[in-house]
């Protein structure tokens, strides 16, 4: 599934072909190893999600829409009340597994709300319409995705040099947010040369986005997270791009771990800096970055993780945010599916939803 051509995107979420289960890309175990899981049980589901096999908000949010669909088909005999109770601990169990990304939540309503609206439907039914408001969350996802690859590369010149954090590509989304301009700007003779922040400590970006460019056909540099500063007062870099995970009303906003450094680096080089997404990262009701929960993850992701014995003495403190909040005074913009939203992003990130 990720043979690419350059230029060229791939699925990381599937359905099998019975629709049983969900086929996802294990990226946990990437680069090194290409597996695909075939899920269908509400643990493994919700470890799917918690160990980072499938991660990225959209995809994420994906994914829980397929999740959704493939357990409620495995109780679709329930009478409605015995189902929508097993339903609503399920989607709770669900929503529990990441809870900095507004995506896996926002999924999981737009699923209930189906449910809700067809409760004196036959159940059977209420399923089926479960997976059609899945499969409907995917597309509009592709379609969001490709506007902003499009308003993306807009902003980008052949030859840019482009530094990004952690994985915004295919692998994370159906099509990319933050890289997905610079693969569909291949596609279209455009040369960029990227600089990739390994993104510690779980290394999204030295083994996923490095993988995804290079297949692309994309020229891309590993750095480490460190090395950043360094590669901005040489020149190197005309703009970042990154992620989000959450944006709040004021435009502050979540994304992994590092983007608010580099955000304050960008600020002092006088380079500006992009956080690409959909327009359901945006989370109105949450007012401003200090509203924002930030997932701890396991201390050994720093002191153990990818080497042979411990890099850390035993019994040692580590605090492991997954993600920062990166002020809104310090972004130049947010591209989304419906253009280029630019400061003041308390009236401006509003409007998009006044439309």
């Amino acid at each position: 599934m990720i043979d690419l051509k350059p230029g060229s995107f791939f699925e990381n979420v599937e359905l099998s072909e019975d629709e049983k289960e969900i086929i996802i890309i294990d990226q946990v175990q990437l680069p090194n190893d290409e597996v695909y899981l075939h899920l269908n049980q509400l643990e493994d589901l919700y470890q799917a999600i918690k160990k980072l096999q499938i991660r990225g908000a959209p995809a994420i949010g994906i994914f829980a829409g397929y999740s959704m669909y493939v357990l409620t088909q495995q109780y679709d005999n329930l009478p409605f009340e015995q189902f929508y109770q097993k339903f609503t601990e399920d989607k709770e169990y669900l929503n529990s597994s990441r809870p900095t990304a507004v995506n896996l939540p926002w999924a999981l309503n737009r699923i209930d709300k189906v449910v809700l609206e067809n409760k004196d439907k036959d159940v059977k039914e209420i399923v089926r319409l479960i997976g059609l408001e899945a499969k409907e969350i995917h597309r509009e996802d592709k379609e969001m995705c490709l506007k902003i690859c499009e308003y993306g590369l807009t902003l980008l010149e052949d030859g840019d040099g482009v530094l990004t954090i952690c994985n915004t590509g295919p692998l994370a989304t159906s099509r990319g947010t933050a890289i997905g301009p610079l693969i569909l700007g291949k596609q279209r003779g455009y040369d960029f040369k990227v600089f990739a922040n390994e993104t510690r400590p779980l290394l999204q970006g030295a083994r996923l986005t490095t993988l995804e460019l290079q297949k692309a056909g994309v020229d891309v540099t590993l750095i480490c997270d460190s090395m950043a500063s360094i590669v901005m007062k040489n020149g190197w870099i005309n703009v970042c791009f990154v992620g989000c995970d959450r944006i709040a009303a004021n435009g502050d906003f979540a994304n992994k771990i590092g983007t608010s450094t580099l955000a304050i680096l960008a600020k002092h080089y006088g380079i500006p800096i992009y956080s690409l997404g959909p327009t359901s990262t945006i989370d109105m009701n949450c007012p401003d970055g200090n509203h924002i929960e930030i997932e701890l993850r396991d201390p050994s992701e720093i002191a153990e993780k990818w080497y042979q014995q411990p890099m850390a003495p035993k019994k040692v403190k580590c605090y492991n945010p997954a993600f920062d909040v990166t002020e809104h005074s310090l972004l130049t913009g947010f591209v989304t599916e419906k253009g280029i939203v630019y400061p003041p992003f308390d009236v401006n990130l509003k409007k998009l939803f006044e439309e």
